[in-house]
């Protein structure tokens, strides 16, 4: 089954389907307000910074633990972990992308993220509403580690001996700016794949054969061990969305560069 999931293929599940809107925005204004604003008739907000997130340290957005993502399951009134859950934002899918990630992680099998967000949902013709649904009554526990997770020695081990994806900016990654994170550059031995080339002007994603001949281009094989991480482990996961789209299976390492640099023995690259 593929990750994404089109809005006719929305349309064609009716009411059987929970959705989630988890638009986020780095810098602001807050998702919810945006959701407030007009969001898909049924969604519900789910916040990353307190729901699909611990607290920062180290790193700015390690996992949440598994107390947090059962209560999410339970408002947002999922009964079994293959209940049909669709996930959206209003940013080409880099939220998105980190719930769908995180609720397979916690134990959750039938999880897409849908195609182009709000934009493709309106410009089918759809209408947004202001109307919040109730609280559902779930009763899936979520229980961690369904999906690989990589801690630093990990994808440290990866650069080494596979393909390490770093999904940010490729200014970032040279190190000639960082607007994030104390220490600027990359870890060493990693290839830079920066997330905006997943997706097309209109935030659809490139069609599985062009992903899979954007990372077959960046040295990725059907046998290379391939891991992914980025700023703080958000659009790490919209990279792992590309690849799975592609066919490619990848671990992630949620801590990312912002836990990388909180230990000063770790070395640091920079350049292209």
């Amino acid at each position: 089954m593929s990750p994404l999931i089109t809005v006719d293929e929305l349309r064609a599940l009716g009411t059987g389907v929970v959705l989630a809107d988890v638009t986020w925005n780095l810098a602001g204004p807050p998702g919810k307000a945006a959701y407030d604003a007009g969001h898909i008739p049924g969604a519900y907000f789910v916040d990353l910074d307190t729901e699909l997130a611990g607290p920062p340290g180290p790193g700015r957005h390690p996992l949440p633990d598994a107390t947090t993502v059962t209560a999410t399951f339970h408002r947002l009134g999922i009964t079994s972990p293959d209940t049909p859950v669709v996930v959206y934002d209003a940013n080409n899918s880099m939220s998105a992308a980190r719930a769908w990630w995180t609720f397979r992680y916690f134990g959750l099998t039938n999880v897409r993220v849908l195609d182009g967000g709000l934009a493709a949902w309106q410009s089918a013709g759809e209408k947004l509403t202001t109307d919040v649904p109730a609280d559902g009554s779930g009763t899936v526990t979520a229980t961690p580690g369904h999906i690989p997770v990589l801690d630093a020695d990990g994808a440290a081990a990866v650069a080494a001996k596979g393909i390490l994806l770093d999904a940010r900016a490729p200014e970032r990654f040279a190190g000639e700016v960082e607007p994030m994170d104390p220490v600027a550059g990359h870890i060493p031995g990693a290839v830079n794949a920066p997330t905006g080339a997943n997706v097309t002007e209109s935030g659809h994603f490139r069609t599985p054969a062009e992903l899979r001949e954007r990372f077959t281009a960046l040295g990725v094989t059907d046998d290379t061990e391939v891991a992914v991480y980025c700023g703080s482990g958000v659009t790490a996961a919209h990279e792992a969305l590309a690849l799975e789209s592609a066919g490619i299976r990848s671990a992630v390492y949620v801590g990312s560069w912002s836990e990388w640099v909180t230990d000063p023995t770790r070395p640091v690259a920079t350049g292209t």
